[in-house]
């Protein structure tokens, strides 16, 4: 092993709370995270986890999904290591993500295939602004071993213009459009709805605002169920690989969003979600464990993001200049 590679894997060891390859990890002196690239990894119940102990654990899941806070460096650290862990089991991997929509698959092809650089890839597809730092590692991983990667979101247009008009948009579609996307489009269940309305409403919203989150909803039913569908397009497609699946925790955790879909559609497949949750100051292992064993199969702790606005105002803004962008879209 060179110096940089033992380097490298010290690290990982360090970051995700040893690399113990027999036995549980020590539960004593357990340390929240240290730095926003530290995560401290869990089971369900609470039991701490190495990174390689969390790959032998999913080695026979058909599905691994693992939810993101979009942005987080611990997050997007964790899904590129265990994805390296887990192809060291079974290098017939796949990899499907939210950050790419169906649009995106010829371009995200032509780059994988050597025909294109990443600043074209960046251009072509309208990245994410966080590409470089969040997901570049992952793709590249993928790339370098010939390995798939599916755009897996339904695109951003659609999805707008689902949010304004509902459901019916779809049936503006030419029928060549329509046929990219899943049949019942908008699968859902009632847990899910309920923490939508929830949350877009903070537990208080009127019948009336019920009513204009409507078309919202719709919208991210449509990401959530052109999402599972990518997944099973590439199982299908690629039989017996493993998928690893990227995506914001809102669409994974409680086994609600694209992960309800996908067993709805798939009864028997293995799926096993990973979830984030905030380690606050103050807060043990074992009260986290009691308040977060419900997001996941197996769960990750991180350190909270810094608090993006105190000037509301600016924050009023800010949000503004995103809606006024979408503004710009035609759905006509």
């Amino acid at each position: 092993m060179t110096s940089c590679s033992h380097t490298l894997v010290l690290l990982a060891c360090v970051t995700l709370a040893g690399c113990a390859t027999r036995g549980p990890a020590p539960q004593t002196a357990v340390l929240p995270p240290q730095t926003q690239y530290d995560a401290v990894l869990t089971d369900s119940r609470g039991t701490r986890l190495s990174i390689n102990q969390l790959a032998g654990e999913l080695a026979a899941a058909d599905v691994v999904v693992i939810g993101e806070y979009h942005g987080h460096h611990g997050a997007h650290l964790l899904q590129s290591l265990l994805q390296s862990a887990l192809y060291q089991q079974r290098p017939q991997q796949v990899l499907t993500m939210e950050q790419f929509t169906l649009d995106d698959q010829g371009e995200l092809d032509r780059y994988l295939a050597g025909d294109t650089g990443e600043s074209e890839l960046i251009a072509d597809t309208d990245a994410w602004p966080n590409y470089k730092a969040s997901y570049r590692p992952l793709v590249e991983f993928s790339r370098t071993r010939g390995l798939p990667v599916i755009a897996a979101n339904a695109p951003a247009d659609t999805v707008r213009c689902v949010g304004r008009q509902g459901a019916d948009y779809m049936n503006q579609l030419s029928t060549a459009e329509r046929e990219r996307f899943p049949k019942n489009t908008f699968v859902d269940t009632p847990a899910y709805r309920e923490k939508f309305f929830s949350v877009m409403t903070a537990g208080h919203g009127s019948a009336e605002f019920s009513a204009r989150m409507e078309n919202t909803y719709r919208a991210q039913l449509l990401r959530d169920n052109t999402m599972a569908a990518q997944v099973i397009n590439a199982l299908t497609r690629y039989p017996g690989h493993q998928v690893i699946h990227l995506t914001g925790t809102f669409h994974a955790e409680e086994r609600l969003g694209m992960v309800a879909v996908l067993e709805t559609r798939r009864p028997n497949l293995n799926v096993v979600v990973i979830s984030p949750a905030f380690w606050q100051a103050g807060d043990s292992l074992k009260a986290l464990a009691r308040a977060n064993r419900s997001k996941g199969d197996f769960l990750y702790y991180l350190q909270p993001l810094p608090e993006e606005y105190k000037d509301q105002e600016r924050h009023r803004e800010a949000m503004m200049q995103q809606f006024r962008k979408a503004a710009e879209v035609r759905c006509d």
